[in-house]
């Protein structure tokens, strides 16, 4: 089974990066190695990493696209897999991305809104049905949240693209031309309903605007 490195970037991350790292360090198969990319961050950040023992990258170029493909190539094992700053995956995340990877070049799983009951039921089954819809318009949604790929197949798809947002999306698509992508429905990450803090139509039309391929703005606001 490949080993795995985690990347994170993060700007401004302090007040939720703490339990991301927590778990996963709570992980049933550690991964070999955690990155986390502080992108220009100006609070407590890049400390917060280092005291939790994660490899702390400097990047100066404000957006997560370079961040991102930083943390790429700075990756050592042959599988890297991404979360964001502000998510948590579940406690077999990593047993259930390897476990899925041979034969494969990349994998993503599904996603929810942290918070009650509730509101991660429903949310978890919304974003079923929306990668259902990308499925079958032939533009599948890998998430920066929750990804995982071979590391030499996204040096061959050329990293992430120097866009303004999209740039996990792009990259899943690129390496859907090189091989076999897989869903694994196994491998949950919850992330922070903050995205919601504008409102759930705005929240809605930022993700109709990624079914049409928008590359700029598509979150506003540094990442």
């Amino acid at each position: 089974m490949p080993e795995f490195t985690v990347v994170i970037p993060a700007r401004n991350e302090g007040a939720y990066l703490r339990r991301t790292l927590e778990a996963i360090g709570r992980q049933s198969v550690l991964p070999a190695e955690v990155i986390v990319v502080d992108n220009a961050s100006t609070d407590q950040t890049a400390a917060l990493a280092r005291a939790w023992g994660a490899r702390v990258l400097e990047c100066t170029s404000v957006g997560v696209s370079p961040a991102r493909q930083l943390g790429l190539e700075a990756a050592r094992t042959a599988w890297v897999a991404s979360t964001d700053a502000d998510s948590l995956p579940d406690c077999r995340w990593i047993e259930r991305l390897r476990g899925a990877a041979p034969g494969r070049v990349a994998l993503y799983g599904p996603l929810c809104f942290s918070g009650t009951p509730q509101l991660q039921l429903v949310s978890r089954a919304a974003y079923r049905s929306f990668l259902e819809v990308c499925v079958r318009i032939g533009r599948p949604n890998l998430a920066g949240a929750n990804m995982a790929f071979s590391r030499q197949a996204a040096h061959l798809a050329g990293g992430y693209p120097d866009v303004g947002a999209l740039e996990d999306v792009m990259l899943g698509q690129a390496l859907a031309r090189l091989g076999s992508v897989a869903y694994v429905p196994g491998a949950l990450v919850q992330t922070s309903p903050r995205r919601l803090e504008s409102g759930v139509l705005p929240f809605l039309w930022r993700h109709v605007r990624n079914l049409t391929g928008h590359t700029q703005n598509y979150f506003p606001g540094p990442e």
